[in-house]
């Protein structure tokens, strides 16, 4: 309970204006509404009775018997209206502002702390959670106004007639008992329920986002039934939830009711005893009946607290997680390449060592190419590059200045990382590369044509405007990371990183691209180049290569010397080239081995095999 105050604490601290105003109309909805017993009671003594005793009633009370009726209805409903719309906007700014908050520091935290949290917890926080933390701000004015209903109606109570309004006291300490036991059995209810909302969308994120996978391998049961699952697990959590609160209403409702039974039995004892007139008798069992309003005004906001509660408190663990990133004052200007350091560079993940004492640099305006096994740091070390992460040890420097030193923005002003996996919006062609840049369009069929895009963008139903759906299925592979590439060159950064960023590409066009750049070298557009190469033809376009074993800097040199001197290195880089080799000469003994089972065959088929062996150990080192 002190928690769910403290929450609704903050959004009345946050909207004073708002939450003030919603109040005073649903102070006035309360205090027509009791007023509304007042005129009842008034019109059963002036109007009504008289009817019934002499047969007629007399035009101005009748007149004002209706004013006043009208007068009070017409009053609860503007407060009715006040009271819903400024409610309403609170709890919708509350939310937004969440939900802004919750994104902001999304962008703010490394992406190590984004690789420790699943995209769909993420999802949830930022809507589900970001919902449910403010749910209770939609009936909490009612609640508050009504205690004005509930504060008048008690005291017109006592005044009216002391004896049954302690009678109908009593019903308060049970309601308060009863919302006790209530509050106890569904705070932990509501707190499973909340977090199985956050499971099943993971669950389902994870599915949809891996459906090629799903769809290939024939995993469609498989996740169904993964899903079919954890929802049966949500469903059941809120069904317990609303199980007892299915319990609580009834009973909540049945409460005053048995209040007003008590109050009738009562004042009709006493209304026969002549201690009181009928008209009382009816305004006091009528403000009996509008007690039960305010109570479940009340229980509304109750019902609602232990879920806020677990929606804040998930909101609070992402705001107040720390590992964001801190920005320093210099500035990183320039039209030159830019030249790259890497110092004493150590990096890991958790207690897993990835980087260490990774040394070398890249002068301005040459292209450095990353090579080595899978695994051994390529995509962290070009991460640390474009300060996604920062390094645990040493540091990376573009023209001396430490990244770390850089000031918020400086350092995608002058870096650009093209990944190897692309990611395109459901936008069109210009809007995915120029991404809100003010360019135009001459200069992005400059990108274009510099990535070797410019024919299958010409080629497009609308060309610059054609939208290439989400993710970009509508383009291969190959298409959407030269589109990706386009993306970073508009921008003419002064150092551009490309992750194996034309794996997708056919060698042919990959090497265009490749003497595209070396060649814009000696234009203003002008960056420093390091790419991640597996290709050999790649790999022999770049001025330098630097050679990574498990984390570390084994060999650097031109691509010619390194062949000659590191045997790791050649194996690595000549694997592919001798297996296409060994294939070929495979095919040639099949054909001058004669058919199947002969003596040649059963040769060929050992010498294929030792190969085989060889070249995946050569692989492995």
């Amino acid at each position: 309970m002190r928690k769910g105050l403290r929450v609704l604490g903050v959004a009345i601290r946050a909207e004073k204006a708002v939450f003030t105003a919603a109040v005073l109309a649903s102070s006035v909805y309360g205090a027509m509404t009791v007023a509304s017993a007042w005129a009842l009671g008034w019109a059963t003594e002036n109007v009504v009775l008289p009817a019934f005793r002499q047969g007629e009633v007399g035009t101005g009370a009748l007149v004002a018997g209706v004013l006043l009726i009208v007068g009070t209805a017409l009053l609860k409903a503007l407060g009715v209206a006040g009271r819903r719309f400024f409610a309403g906007v609170m709890q919708y700014r509350m939310q937004a502002r969440s939900r802004r908050d919750v994104t902001r520091q999304y962008l703010r935290l490394p992406l190590a702390w984004h690789h420790r949290h699943p995209t769909g917890q993420l999802l949830s926080n930022a809507s589900a959670d970001a919902e449910a933390a403010w749910a209770p701000l939609a009936p909490l004015p009612m609640a508050v106004g009504v205690v004005v209903m509930l504060v008048t109606a008690a005291v017109a109570l006592v005044l009216t007639d002391l004896p049954l309004a302690l009678v109908g006291f009593l019903v308060f300490p049970a309601i308060a008992l009863l919302n006790l036991v209530y509050q106890r059995r569904l705070s932990p209810l509501a707190t499973r329920a909340q977090q199985l909302r956050a499971e099943v969308s993971e669950i389902a994120h994870e599915s949809f986002d891996g459906a090629l996978v799903v769809k290939t391998l024939g995993r469609e049961d498989a996740e169904t039934a993964r899903f079919r699952a954890r929802a049966e697990r949500l469903r059941d959590a809120n069904i317990a939830v609303g199980r007892v609160r299915g319990l609580f209403d009834p009973m909540l409702e049945a409460l005053p009711t048995l209040g007003v039974l008590a109050v009738l039995l009562v004042g009709a004892a006493r209304l026969e005893g002549g201690a009181i007139t009928a008209g009382t008798l009816v305004q006091v069992a009528y403000l009996f009946t509008l007690l039960a309003f305010p109570i479940r005004a009340l229980g509304w906001v109750l019902a609602e607290l232990p879920r806020a509660v677990v929606g804040y408190e998930r909101v609070q663990e992402v705001l107040s997680a720390t590992g964001s990133m801190e920005y320093g004052t210099a500035a990183l200007a320039g039209d030159a390449p830019a030249r790259l350091e890497v110092r004493g560079l150590g990096y890991a993940y958790g207690d897993a060592p990835v980087l260490s004492g990774v040394d070398f640099e890249v002068e301005p305006g040459r292209t450095t190419a990353l090579v080595g096994p899978t695994g051994s740091g390529k995509s962290t070390l070009v991460q640390t590059f474009v300060r996604l992460v920062d390094p645990a040890e040493g540091a990376v420097l573009v023209d001396g200045t430490d990244l770390r030193e850089a000031a918020r923005g400086a350092v995608s002003d002058v870096v650009a990382l093209v990944p190897q996996q692309t990611f395109l919006f459901d936008d069109t062609v210009r809007g995915n590369i120029t991404l809100g840049l003010p360019v135009d369009d001459q200069e992005v069929w400059a990108a274009l044509r510099l990535a070797q895009a410019e024919g299958f963008v010409s080629a497009l139903p609308a060309g610059l405007d054609t939208k290439v759906g989400e993710r970009g299925t509508t383009l291969s592979g190959g298409q959407r990371q030269r589109l990706a590439l386009a993306r970073a060159l508009v921008r003419r950064p002064r150092l551009l990183v490309l992750d194996d960023a034309t794996s997708s590409v056919d060698p042919q066009v990959e090497a265009k691209i490749l003497y595209g750049l070396r060649d814009a070298a000696a234009t203003p557009a002008a960056s420093t180049v390091v790419v991640v190469a597996y290709r050999m033809a790649t790999i022999a376009l770049a001025d330098e290569v630097v050679y990574l074993e498990h984390g570390r800097v084994v060999d650097r040199g031109p691509h010619d010397e390194l062949l000659a001197r590191c045997a790791g290195y050649r194996n690595l880089v000549t694997a592919y080239e001798r297996e296409e080799a060994e294939r070929e000469a495979l095919g040639a003994d099949e054909e001058t081995a004669g058919p199947p089972g002969g003596e040649a065959a059963g040769r060929s088929g050992g010498d294929l095999g030792a190969g085989e062996i060889s070249t995946d150990e050569e692989i492995s080192a």
